[in-house]
């Protein structure tokens, strides 16, 4: 389901960086709450070699949540289930469907890729 990345990223080598800030908010709507990533950030989509076959790290759907997972982790310091929240509602609101959205969130949970 690779498909050409949304106006607010870009790819770069194996990745991608942010071509406009992302603001998210979160919690519940009109919490005042965000998580804030710059642009030109550089996130990737990391997965493990067994799931390559499942999930396509060059999916759009997938793009949003890895840049603020990534962000939150690497920049911010968030732990991993800290940093897990805004991912799975990311994915969530581009329409990634529960049952993957659950493996995902997983994933990023309970494996340290780097």
């Amino acid at each position: 389901m690779a498909g050409q990345p949304p106006d607010w990223c870009a790819r770069s080598g194996s990745g991608y960086h942010t071509t406009k800030a992302i603001a998210w908010e979160i919690g519940a709507k009109g919490s005042g709450l965000f998580l804030y990533v710059p642009q030109g950030f550089p996130f990737d989509v990391s997965i493990p070699r067994w799931a390559g076959w499942i999930f396509d790290r060059h999916n759009p759907r997938y793009l949003k949540a890895a840049a603020l997972h990534d962000y939150a982790i690497h920049v911010l310091g968030w732990g991993r289930v800290s940093a897990a929240a805004p991912f799975s509602e990311a994915l969530r609101a581009d329409g990634v469907g529960r049952i993957r959205r659950l493996a995902m969130v997983l994933a990023v949970t309970i494996h340290k890729w780097s």
